[in-house]
């Protein structure tokens, strides 16, 4: 008996699988968070807990909102507003004044998105937008860490979290020892060396336990959380790579000049903010340039005004300011950076 031959279907063009939907690379970005976030609950404890969730929920109530007055239906099942809200709570201080998170994430929405006409518009990224608001507007909370692994993080908030607006924070409890209290204003890996040149272990740098913003500390698990958006297609890898490459390169070269003044490449990868920068924010695909040497000279850029800015900025972190201007200068990039059109010549000049 003939076998019968194998069914071919023949269909019109074009023949190309449909790319992941945005909603789909969305709801991916807020898995590859989740962790980070957890590590960031786990290291500073309840505080942080209750921070993530008020930044996430004044992000998501300020985003329906304007739905509501705009007479839109909700946007909410986009996950954008969701990981603007995580994104944002993560650089933050985790004793930050719940109050304080909540402004924040009303402006990451209100001036940072839907100012700019919302999803697929904005120019900055708007979690940025939020952080930087902050920053100008309550320097000094946002310069007050909190130790990581405190004995009683999950039975007390750090007193400062609800503090109320114009008010001072409680008095410190019965958990923070004479240790604690020394830490209580002390500073971040990248102050220490910035103003007193004193360095931090490499692998408490890498491992997390080190003083900062609730999602910056855990380099090592950030970069498993990109490496799962890369693999699957949903980020850019070149963003990332280019925006820690130009950081290691600038601060080689430093380092060069003068080891005992600047510190080593490997510490500023994985102090401050650079990881959670290069791999969630650098690569932000509405702000970030399109073209193949845009994309590289996008990211080195904002890797080497990173670095500067740590070394000659009044400020000990830079990754926050040099991702803004990054994405002010992504249109500029991308339009001189545009391929040539195959056969194109050059415009010839005007006498």
């Amino acid at each position: 008996m003939q076998q019968p031959l194998p069914r071919v279907e023949i269909r019109t063009s074009p023949h190309i699988r449909s790319a992941p939907s945005v909603d789909e690379i969305m709801r991916h970005v807020v898995y590859a968070l989740i962790p980070i976030c957890a590590y960031a609950v786990y290291a500073f404890g309840l505080s942080t807990l209750v921070l993530i969730i008020t930044v996430l929920l004044a992000c998501l109530a300020t985003e329906r909102f304007f739905n509501w007055m705009a007479d839109k239906p909700s946007t909410l099942r986009d996950y954008s507003a969701t990981i603007t809200g995580l994104l944002l709570a993560l650089t933050l201080p985790p004793g930050l004044p719940l109050w304080m998170g909540a402004v924040a994430g009303f402006i990451a929405i209100a001036l940072g998105k839907v100012l700019f006409g919302g999803l697929g518009c904005n120019v900055f990224n708007p979690a940025l937008v939020g952080r930087a608001f902050i920053q100008a507007a309550f320097p000094v909370a946002m310069t007050t860490w909190t130790p990581p692994f405190l004995a009683a993080r999950f039975a007390e908030f750090v007193p400062s979290s609800l503090a109320l607006p114009f008010m001072e924070p409680a008095p410190l409890g019965p958990w923070a020892q004479s240790a604690v209290v020394d830490a209580w204003s002390g500073a971040t890996p990248l102050a220490l060396q910035k103003f007193e040149q004193v360095g931090t272990n490499t692998m408490d740098l890498v491992a997390g336990m080190t003083a900062g913003s609730a999602g910056e500390t855990s380099g090592v698990l950030i970069l498993i959380c990109g490496a799962y958006l890369a693999l699957r297609r949903m980020m850019d890898w070149r963003l990332p790579a280019g925006m820690l490459l130009g950081a290691f390169l600038t601060a080689g070269a430093f380092y060069l000049v003068d080891a005992d003044k600047y510190p080593d490449p490997v510490f500023t990868l994985f102090s401050g903010g650079l990881m959670l920068g290069a791999v969630f924010m650098a690569s932000d695909m509405v702000a970030s340039p399109v073209t193949p040497s845009g994309i590289w000279l996008y990211a080195g850029l904002m890797g080497f005004l990173t670095v500067i800015i740590r070394i000659f900025g009044g400020v000990p972190e830079g990754v926050m300011y040099a991702i803004l201007l990054g994405n002010a200068a992504s249109p500029l990039i991308e339009a001189v950076t545009q391929p040539r059109i195959y056969g194109a010549r050059k415009p010839r000049r005007k006498p």
